[in-house]
């Protein structure tokens, strides 16, 4: 039985938890041409060629052995579609994609100097932006979407020209937008966790990344035998620790302080004191015995509830 410990961190006060604030670290990439869904859709976990305008796609690019390379968020914008990323994840991305381009009509492009990524938190979401996760409201040159809340803030991912002005909203320190970012129980690929993950052991089929029910993509055979042949082992938890944590980082249960019972997925300080994360556990070893991040004598680690359920049936 999976055991979690509600949280009783004290969040940051409200007024802090909003605004706006320019995500530098997140990156654009464009795919353009005909074949430009039909492409993307037999490379990823998730439909685009159902997609409609007014909804985005949580997505995931994997190996053919179902490990995540890059997870994505994909809307359309005149006639392209924008897969909005960790840009550390961006250059090797589309170096990959292109070595199956083959004979699609289908032009990717590093996009990130043309476009700008936004948070935005609070107040600061914008009140026409439709309420489900990864729904899409175009205001003018500004594509809004709809992501998980964050420690029960509202959040929203503007896409825009670079050549914009900065949307209304005060400034929302870059340090609170990634601790939103990890209280969502989202978790995004970056460099240290490539190749780590099978959706599922982040969660992904629970939160709109993966379709099971759409043609083949690269490891589509794994992940869906781990779906539906009960060999999924690791799930994604939230975690808080009085130490700094970063992904990575291995986790260890006493049952067996020599192997690594879990990895950090995405971490951030927590506003309150101490860090939380997303990480992906052994699903037994979230039974509430004592957990250590980066070794057996590590931090301490509490698990803390999700903000969503996960689906049981798909």
């Amino acid at each position: 039985m999976t055991t979690v410990t509600p949280t009783t961190d004290t969040p940051a006060p409200a007024t802090s938890l909003q605004g706006v604030v320019r995500l530098d670290d997140w990156g654009v990439i464009a795919a353009q041409g005909e074949d430009a869904a039909s492409f993307l859709h037999g490379q990823l976990t998730q439909d685009l060629l159902l997609q409609r305008a007014d909804e985005a796609r949580l997505v995931a690019y994997c190996n053919p052995k179902g490990r995540m390379l890059f997870t994505a968020i994909a809307v359309q914008r005149d006639g392209q579609i924008l897969l909005c990323a960790p840009r550390e994840r961006i250059a090797p991305t589309v170096k990959r994609l292109a070595m199956f381009v083959l004979r699609a009509k289908v032009r990717l492009a590093d996009a990130s100097e043309q476009w700008a990524l936004w948070g935005a938190a609070g107040d600061a979401v914008p009140a026409a932006l439709p309420s489900p996760w990864w729904a899409v409201w175009r205001d003018g040159e500004r594509l809004w979407v709809r992501l998980p809340a964050g420690a029960g803030v509202s959040r929203a991912l503007l896409v825009q020209p670079a050549d914009l002005a900065a949307p209304a909203g005060g400034a929302l320190d870059p340090a609170h937008w990634r601790w939103l970012d990890v209280m969502s129980g989202v978790a995004h690929v970056t460099d240290p966790v490539v190749e780590a993950f099978v959706p599922q052991m982040l969660n992904y089929e629970s939160v709109g990344g993966v379709n099971f029910k759409k043609g083949c993509y690269p490891g589509q055979e794994v992940v869906a035998r781990s779906q539906f042949r009960g060999t999924l082992k690791r799930r994604a938890y939230l975690a808080h620790a009085d130490g700094p944590l970063a992904a990575g980082q291995e986790i260890f249960h006493p049952a067996d302080p020599e192997q690594p019972a879990g990895v950090v997925a995405q971490a951030a300080p927590n506003p309150a004191g101490g860090w939380n994360a997303i990480v992906s556990l052994q699903i037994s070893a979230a039974d509430g015995q004592a957990l250590t991040a980066g070794g057996p004598q590590g931090a301490a680690l509490r698990l803390l509830p999700l903000p969503y359920e996960l689906l049981q049936d798909v």
